[in-house]
């Protein structure tokens, strides 16, 4: 939206935002699933689920994190940014109890981490175009391909228990799905390429996140929970190849 140079404004707001509205969702995830936690091996030992943090602590923390970054929207960005602000609010405090009536919560929580990208896009722009879009749906793709190899590791204890996820509809498929969640992730970020006019970093990132995407897929290939769980901690350098790359480009060829 700025050609590489964002604001400092808005580079600072949404810094502070993204942190402070990705703690407000571990938190109200915490708070949805404290009765729950207790029987899967993963969560067994959370605040929540333990007694060491009240319900209403975490509650009043949520609250405290979404004014904070509901003020910093209102004094510091546009109106548009504003709008669409509630849409972010909404899906921070519905996707925990998303995993109780569909098969997809992965893909609200896809939504719920990328709603930043069109605020963003909004408060440097003052306008939506169709690349903030191809950026939400790719991190979207991508959110709910890792999450999968989250939802795997807690499977069996997620079947016991009633919950639902990707990892339970998927099935046997579950690796073949995911695989086409990737390439879908890479397609839309060549379409990315493309209308951005990027050049031959930004691609050498996207081979990288292509590399990398192939290992996630070698380490879960036992379906096994620790595999599993290091495939999904593993995207963090895909995300980071993407990031150098783009960074590289726009820094060597700052008229992209």
């Amino acid at each position: 939206a700025a050609g590489g140079l964002p604001d400092p404004g808005n580079f600072v707001v949404f810094t502070l935002g993204v942190f402070m509205m990705r703690a407000a969702g571990c938190v109200i995830n915490d708070f949805a699933d404290r009765k729950l936690d207790r029987y899967v091996k993963r969560t067994k030992d959370r605040p929540l689920t333990t007694g060491r943090i009240r319900a209403w602590e975490a509650v009043a923390l949520f609250f405290g994190l979404c004014l904070a970054s509901f003020l910093m929207v209102v004094l510091f960005t546009n109106t548009l940014t504003l709008y669409l602000s509630f849409g972010g609010l909404v899906l921070a405090f519905t996707y925990p109890f998303m995993k109780r009536y569909t098969h997809l919560p992965q893909l609200f929580l896809g939504a719920a981490f990328s709603w930043a990208i069109p605020m963003a896009w909004a408060a440097q722009a003052g306008e939506l175009s169709q690349l903030a879009w191809l950026l939400f749906t790719a991190n979207v793709l991508w959110t709910a391909a890792y999450d999968t190899f989250y939802a795997m590791v807690d499977r069996d204890d997620d079947l016991k228990i009633g919950i639902k996820s990707t990892a339970i509809l998927f099935g046997d498929a579950d690796r073949l799905m995911i695989g086409i969640l990737q390439a879908m992730v890479i397609l839309v970020l060549l379409l990315v390429g493309h209308q951005a006019g990027l050049g031959t970093f930004y691609h050498l990132g996207l081979v990288a996140m292509t590399c990398l995407f192939v290992y996630h897929q070698h380490l879960a290939r036992y379906r096994d929970r620790d595999g599993c769980f290091r495939a999904f901690l593993n995207n963090n350098w895909a995300g980071f190849a993407v990031f150098a790359g783009l960074f590289l480009e726009l820094l060597i060829n700052p008229a992209t």
